[in-house]
């Protein structure tokens, strides 16, 4: 069985995304997909919560792509729970560099996901998704310019939820900055009042290029840019 790297971080996944950009998320995406009738596909589904706002905005076929088990699994229940979207979405086990769906889509989704490609992937990302759309099929994401962070001595707690007598905490710390590339240590803790239940870390990179660097690898692959607010990004595949 392969190992899953996201696995420590699901029981925490819907308790810090909905304290952190799902709500802004909910406001800003269903207008960028306005018109959309038939197939999405979403890059990075995780446990279905972005998901579920696109079920919302748009009446077809969903494709939700997700690699880690653990997340498909809490993905999977959620659409049990509603007859609509079990009938509606496919879930894909794999990453988006091998997504391929039946029909051209009229819209890709990637929230608070590019970060997880590198440099290198990108350009190759970008030549599967508009593969992947009709021509004029819009590619939305979430994106923006941010000052990179720097090194941090210790962890800081980053969110902290009470669930009946346990406290769940997520605290972070900036290991290294190369490039545009910012490497960082997560720890997963559970706790009961001073006892500790269980603690889980996990270190990852996130890729953070330049807005004018995506845009020209975007018009590189051969997308035009169209209107979007701020925070956001919409790219028409010609």
């Amino acid at each position: 069985m392969l190992a899953d790297p996201y696995a420590p971080a699901v029981p925490f996944y819907d308790l810090f995304h909905e304290d952190g950009h799902v709500p802004a998320i909910r406001e800003s995406l269903p207008p960028l997909l306005a018109g959309v009738r038939r197939g999405v596909i979403e890059i990075g589904a995780g446990t279905g919560l972005i998901t579920e706002v696109i079920a919302r905005a748009t009446p077809g076929e969903i494709y939700a792509v997700e690699p880690s088990p653990g997340m498909r699994s809490v993905l999977v229940n959620r659409l049990a729970h509603d007859p609509e979207l079990l009938r509606r979405v496919t879930v894909l086990p794999c990453g988006g560099l091998d997504v391929k769906v039946d029909e051209p889509a009229e819209a890709v989704v990637m929230i608070s996901v590019l970060q997880s490609f590198t440099a290198a992937e990108r350009p190759e990302l970008w030549r599967v998704l508009a593969g992947q759309l009709d021509r004029d099929g819009r590619l939305v994401f979430n994106w923006r310019d941010r000052d990179l962070p720097r090194p941090e001595a210790e962890p800081g707690v980053m969110g902290s939820y009470i669930v009946g007598r346990h406290t769940y905490e997520v605290a972070g710390q900036v290991l290294d900055v190369t490039g545009d590339s910012v490497t960082s240590r997560f720890r997963y803790r559970v706790r009961q009042g001073d006892l500790l239940l269980s603690e889980d870390e996990v270190v990852s990179t996130a890729h953070r290029p330049a807005g004018a660097v995506l845009a020209a690898e975007l018009k590189e692959a051969g997308f035009v840019q169209d209107d979007a607010p701020d925070g956001m990004q919409v790219w028409r595949a010609s």
